[in-house]
């Protein structure tokens, strides 16, 4: 008989984005479930370990946390590697973090291992909208010109920051060639057909595949 608490596959994803956006905040908050509103500025590599479940199987995901400095760049080569998925984030507050996203694109691409790795764009601090500088479409529109799933978040209220990592776990999960079944589990993957997204909570999320 199947283990109920074995541990289907180990994952490494990757959260990347420029200073400032509130990538270390939104590991805190998955990780942690806490907020800190005066976090520290990353410096050099963060990592947490989480295990999450997902369609009935449990997943450990070993999770990075870079410093979106130019002086901690010389640190890239070895933290993209091997990554199965990775988290764009911008700040919907900071028009210049968004247009940088090209940026990180670029990086991410010259720098992965893994060609089909799976990426999502989050647009962070959606609570703060009286000082919203790039717009929900915006946000889409950039998604869907790279293929990327979308969602806005908010480390503060917690708003989509659950969704946003098991979503793309899913995504991961559903990509062959990503990850290695272990063979006495094989059997044992209950992956989620069609479009829609089996995470449960009734979260408010647009992803763009």
């Amino acid at each position: 008989m199947e283990q109920p608490d074995a541990i289907l596959t180990s994952l490494k994803l990757l959260i990347i984005g420029e200073s400032g956006v509130g990538k270390s905040s939104l590991l805190l908050r998955f990780t942690d479930d806490a907020f800190d509103p005066e976090q520290a500025a990353t410096i050099g590599v963060d990592f947490k370990v989480k295990t999450i479940t997902i369609n009935q199987d449990k997943i450990k995901l070993a999770i990075w946390d870079t410093a979106g400095q130019e002086r901690f760049r010389t640190l890239t080569p070895s933290y993209y590697r091997g990554g199965q998925g990775a988290i764009l984030v911008y700040d919907v507050t900071n028009r210049d973090t968004f247009d940088r996203v090209d940026n990180w694109l670029t990086e991410l691409e010259t720098y992965s291992t893994n060609h089909d790795i799976v990426k999502m764009l989050v647009g962070n601090k959606c609570d703060m909208d009286e000082t919203r500088a790039v717009s929900k479409d915006e946000g889409i529109k950039l998604a869907r010109k790279h293929q990327m799933m979308f969602i806005e978040s908010s480390a503060k209220t917690k708003e989509g920051v659950q969704c946003a990592f098991e979503e793309l776990v899913e995504k991961i999960i559903q990509t062959p060639g990503l990850w290695e079944m272990t063979s006495d589990r094989k059997r044992g993957i209950h992956v989620a057909q069609g479009e829609g997204s089996t995470v449960p909570g009734g979260c408010n999320y647009c992803s763009v595949i």
